[in-house]
């Protein structure tokens, strides 16, 4: 198994603001739909609820503390770990989509779990928008010796993207 966690995040590290997105990035979502379709995605259950339907064409997994919360169309469980479980000796890619509790847990995953879980080179699909604002849920920190970009494709502002952005790929440094 990989797995990958895909995100947008401001130059404050702002990844959301009242439950929604702060920027509207037509080409972002694209890229999110093309990487992550066909594969299992992982998401908190705020992050559901934002979306507010499973995502077509793939595999949904909702993550919430409640014992008795239904996901038409998902796979409820209750901890990021009990859906990594799923997956052990696959080979597939599994997509960490949010939010900032759910990338927290990936981020304190004990590695003795991901010894269990046998994963291969984890990645992190980063979008960087060009924008500092106010927000109350946040990506955070890479450090840059656990985290390498290994790919970086800039984009500008236009009349579709109020914002510059830069995709970016990470791998983890072994």
């Amino acid at each position: 198994m990989t797995i990958s966690l895909i995100v947008a995040v401001s130059k404050n590290n702002v990844i959301g603001s009242a439950g929604q997105l702060p920027w509207h990035l037509p080409d972002d979502f694209k890229r999110f739909k093309e990487i992550t379709k066909g594969h299992p995605v992982i998401m908190g259950r705020k992050t559901y609820e934002s979306i507010g339907k499973p995502l077509p064409d793939r595999i949904n997994f909702v993550i919430t503390g409640q014992p008795n919360y239904l996901a038409d169309g998902c796979i409820v469980v209750h901890s990021l770990s009990e859906a990594l479980m799923q997956f052990i000796g696959s080979d597939e890619e599994v997509f960490i989509i949010g939010g900032g509790q759910i990338y927290k847990q990936y981020f304190e995953l004990p590695s003795e779990l991901e010894v269990l879980l046998n994963t291969t080179a984890d990645k992190i699909y980063l979008t960087r928008v060009d924008v500092s604002l106010e927000g109350d849920t946040f990506f955070p920190d890479l450090p840059p010796e656990k985290w390498r970009p290994v790919r970086c494709e800039e984009h500008p502002a236009d009349d579709r993207h109020a914002h510059a952005f830069t995709f970016l790929v990470y791998e983890r440094v072994k």
